[in-house]
């Protein structure tokens, strides 16, 4: 299988092109090529596909197997790609990306021939709580805002987030009662000012990684209701920042970072994988 590597501030993902390349029962293939230390190494599998109604199709599987919704630093890096491997023509500056969470418009910066920085579209995001709502984790009480922006997060507010072991308290907040059976991506937001928060995320499937698209833009959007943050917002994450933009007169948020490829290769799938 011929893949490339490609990251968002810290958010990997193994790519794979299924203009050219079929890959069998992809859920197995992400579980085999996100090990990072029998695999490739990633936070999980993305196949870029032909469609129908955009420019291409974005499918996404997590680290455990699972298809995910949406990725925000992915649907960015699938963009990259799309431009600098010709599958857009080369003048073209604006594409479009299918998603599980709909098609997603992507804004090219481009240098050198090559997409550098990459603002997406994210669309309305939907409040899916009270504001804010209590919950108890493992006998602690918290608060959170539930916000879907194509896929379901609990944004949770805490003084400072370096001390947080997310190893052992981040499956008690994905797998509680109150979001299943779907699970849920948990982000702890500490609030530096109204123009900046700084964001560790869990993410259901895949477990810590060091950035979230779609967690920054929820946690931005939750913040404003909050009555946190103004409406143009730097989320430092651990891979690096996003600049998230709330427009006010189409309700819409956009999000802005880099897409990087890292490198490509080949990798035999083990054909026992399929069997477990």
């Amino acid at each position: 299988m011929n893949f490339t590597k490609m990251q968002g501030i810290g958010n990997d993902y193994v790519y794979v092109d299924c203009f050219k390349e079929k890959v069998e029962e992809p859920g197995k293939a992400a579980r085999f090529v996100s090990d990072r230390h029998f695999g490739i190494g990633s936070d999980g599998l993305i196949l870029i596909c032909p469609s129908d109604v955009a420019d291409c199709r974005m499918e996404m599987y997590n680290a455990d197997g699972s298809q995910g919704i949406m990725c925000g630093n992915g649907v960015r890096c699938v963009g990259k790609y799309a431009y600098d491997h010709g599958l857009v023509p080369a003048d073209r500056r604006q594409i479009t990306v299918e998603t599980l969470g709909g098609i997603k418009n992507l804004d090219l910066d481009i240098l050198d021939g090559r997409a550098v920085s990459i603002t997406v579209d994210m669309g309305e995001a939907f409040l899916t709580s009270e504001l804010p709502e209590d919950i108890t984790v493992d006998g602690t009480d918290y608060r959170f805002v539930g916000i879907d922006v194509g896929n379901p997060h609990a944004v949770y507010y805490m003084e400072e987030i370096d001390s947080l072991d997310l190893e052992k308290i981040g499956p008690a907040f994905e797998l509680h009662e109150r979001f299943q059976p779907h699970r849920v991506n948990t982000e702890f937001i500490q609030v530096v000012d109204r123009g900046h928060l700084r964001m560790r995320v869990w993410e259901r499937g895949s477990g810590e990684t060091w950035a979230c698209g779609t967690g920054a833009t929820a946690s931005v959007m939750a913040s404003i209701l909050m009555g946190y943050v103004d409406d143009q917002v730097q989320v430092s994450l651990r891979g690096g920042s996003l600049q998230i933009r709330l427009d006010r007169g189409t309700g819409h948020l956009f999000m802005t970072g880099p897409a990087v490829e890292v490198f490509s290769g080949s990798i035999d799938i083990p054909r026992e994988i399929y069997y477990d």
